[in-house]
């Protein structure tokens, strides 16, 4: 007897998305947000724009050469594909984008998820199977599975005359602390080895909220800076905290360091050193005090690494005030620094201030800067050498791998060459005997098992 039983219809191929990611931190945590939604509703992700279905474009808008990066993505994805969406920070700006690319589908500003999504709906309509499409917990992350981004504020309500983050993304706005601590409790779960807390403005968080408590597990938890550090810190993992401003509570972390709750490191965005450029960008905790209380924070926390950013040749800069810069390094001893030629950006406040800084002298400044900063580095490194240091493996290689020590964050500061007698695993923290220091990485043994 013939089979007349319906067969079933084949399945419809999952669309196919190529998503560029360009910018800071904070940036790639929104493209992890947009794709695992897409991921949960069917899309499937390809790393080619070539026989995508689509391609989404997350950009960057902080400063002129960083838009002229992204200006260069979007049109390399309109030749290869055709069809593209953008978001993120440039997309507050469409007019921008679209005076170069009119043929892009949508454009939608940072952080509106649900815009993107209802962009890649009406280009690609989704092909869900909930048995097919299962997401992890903690989400799609596009960063190795032993590391996570952990976004813990949006915006910012500070106003420095350089930047146009609140213009883009808005004023603060804290995640409650419960929400933080459930994401990065699911992160750890899924093997999290290092979590590297994000935003604005670290030391800010909670402000808005009035640090309101909000349940984790059996305790309430404030929306607080330690008090947050303080309960991630319980975790397990390594907790890394960047872009932080020197507010005065800031002291108390070091406490959270010295325990080891929390790593010996501290991102914290200086900008400059004198008092007077940084009146002029209008910088928030700009006292005078920083390096009495730098000094303090490397007495109670000795093996304390310091991150900063600075900023050479803004308006009006004087050589001596740069000099004050170039002091600073030097006295207080910052294990790792990066450094930017003030670039004009349409919108900044900083524009409007007399005293432009010649490029030719910016370019002096910015070698100068790095050629101080690589000698600062290289004497903190060398202290290093006969130590043993914990090192986290990010890359295995024939003959051990490379990682990173607490004092180094991931693609921004520098890393260890460790050489093994056993096969190291990405995500695993070795012993590592430290036996040589160049002016930004170290190399060593991997010592026990």
């Amino acid at each position: 007897m013939a089979d007349t039983a319906p067969k079933p219809a084949p399945a419809t191929p999952a669309p196919r998305i190529s998503f560029v990611s360009l910018g800071c931190p904070k940036a790639l945590v929104d493209s992890e947000r947009i794709v695992t939604r897409l991921r949960a509703e069917g899309y499937e992700l390809t790393k080619t724009h070539q026989g995508a279905d689509l391609v989404v474009v997350n950009t960057c808008g902080f400063l002129d050469s960083a838009k002229a990066e992204s200006l260069h993505a979007i049109g390399e994805a309109l030749a290869e594909n055709g069809k593209v969406v953008v978001t993120g920070c440039m997309g507050a700006e469409p007019e921008e984008i679209r005076a170069v690319h009119p043929g892009v589908l949508a454009i939608t500003g940072p952080q509106q998820y649900e815009s993107v999504l209802a962009a890649v709906h009406e280009a690609v309509p989704p092909a869900h199977d909930p048995f097919l499409d299962l997401v992890p917990a903690e989400g799609v992350k596009l960063t190795p599975r032993h590391y996570a981004y952990l976004k813990i504020s949006e915006g910012c309500s500070n106003r420095c005359t350089f930047c146009i983050i609140p213009k883009l993304r808005g004023d603060l706005v804290s995640r409650p602390a419960g929400d933080v601590l459930r994401e990065a409790e699911r992160l750890v779960k899924a093997g999290v080895k290092e979590l590297l807390v994000i935003s604005q403005d670290t030391s800010a968080y909670g402000v808005d909220l009035r640090y309101a408590t909000s349940p984790w597990g059996d305790r309430e938890v404030a929306a607080r800076f330690l008090d947050l550090a303080g309960a991630l810190g319980d975790l397990g993992a390594w907790v890394r905290l960047h872009y932080v401003y020197p507010y005065p509570h800031v002291d108390a972390v070091m406490a959270l360091m010295a325990a080891g709750k929390v790593l010996p490191y501290i991102d914290i965005p200086f900008q400059h050193a004198s008092p007077t450029v940084l009146k002029r960008m209008k910088r928030p905790a700009s006292q005078e005090k920083t390096l009495s209380r730098i000094q303090a924070w490397r007495a109670a926390v000795p093996d304390l690494t310091l991150r900063s950013t600075f900023i050479v040749g803004f308006p009006g800069e004087t050589e001596a005030e740069f000099e004050e810069l170039l002091a600073f390094l030097e006295d207080a001893e910052i294990d790792r620094a990066g450094c930017f030629k003030f670039e004009p950006v349409r919108g900044a406040d900083a524009n409007g201030l007399e005293g432009a800084v010649a490029d030719e002298v910016k370019a002096e400044r910015y070698d100068r800067f790095m050629r101080t900063q690589q000698k600062v580095s290289a004497r903190r490194l060398k202290r290093k050498v006969g130590t043993r240091q914990s090192v986290i493996i990010d890359t295995v290689t024939p003959d051990g791998g490379i990682g990173r020590t607490k004092g180094d964050a991931p693609e921004i500061d520098g890393t260890v060459k460790v050489f093994a007698r056993r096969p190291l695993r990405v995500g695993e923290i070795a012993t590592v005997k430290i036996e040589a220091a160049g002016p930004y990485d170290l190399s060593g043994t991997a010592v026990g098992f």
